[in-house]
């Protein structure tokens, strides 16, 4: 009975200041055991020394300590700036999430006008930039059936004023009754 009362009792994890207990370290007058082994900041090691000296030579050096491995014995602290490791931590993370590539697409016609072609460039261009793909389409319809090479044009063209930001995934080709091609970017 006493056992489950100490296990339920919350842990280690109160020390912290928030409830996530995951990444939060302890610092200065958190640390509550007696003795630690002291890293400087230029990684040198000082030696196991009683945590109150520790604190004492992270002040001199205008600096925190902090623990950096609790569960060793004796817990390993680090004489640092925990403000500046935490932005380095928090960055870090952010750094490693990355960007889900989407496919956009865009549908064009042989007889699109210039103005409309100009807008779906741009829209193309800033997909490209944000780092999705892109997937052309001329489809044609009824007699624009006869005359494939002007959408070819519009093709080729679209692909000129993209091959700064572009390169091209999938060469156009022609599938029934329209033209694709995807371009990725560079």
């Amino acid at each position: 009975m006493t056992q489950r009362r100490i296990e339920g009792s919350g842990g280690g994890s109160r020390n912290n200041n928030s409830g996530s207990g995951k990444n939060q370290h302890r610092i200065n007058e958190m640390i509550r055991i007696s003795s630690v082994r002291v890293v400087s900041a230029t990684g040198e090691q000082l030696g196991v020394m009683s945590t109150v000296e520790a604190i004492s030579a992270a002040r001199t050096a205008g600096l925190d300590l902090v623990e950096v491995a609790p569960n060793s014995r004796p817990p390993v602290c680090r004489i640092m700036d925990y403000g500046k490791f935490k932005y380095q931590q928090k960055k870090r993370v952010n750094k490693q999430q990355t960007h889900q590539t989407k496919i956009k697409q865009l549908r064009l016609r042989p007889k699109t006008g210039d103005h409309d072609v100009q807008v779906r460039l741009k829209q193309a261009r800033d997909f490209l930039v944000h780092k999705d793909k892109v997937q052309v389409f001329v489809m044609f319809k009824g007699r624009e059936l006869a005359h494939i090479e002007e959408g070819q044009k519009l093709m080729d063209y679209l692909i000129e004023q993209l091959e700064d930001v572009a390169k091209i995934e999938a060469p156009p080709k022609r599938m029934e009754k329209r033209v694709i091609c995807t371009l990725a970017p560079k």
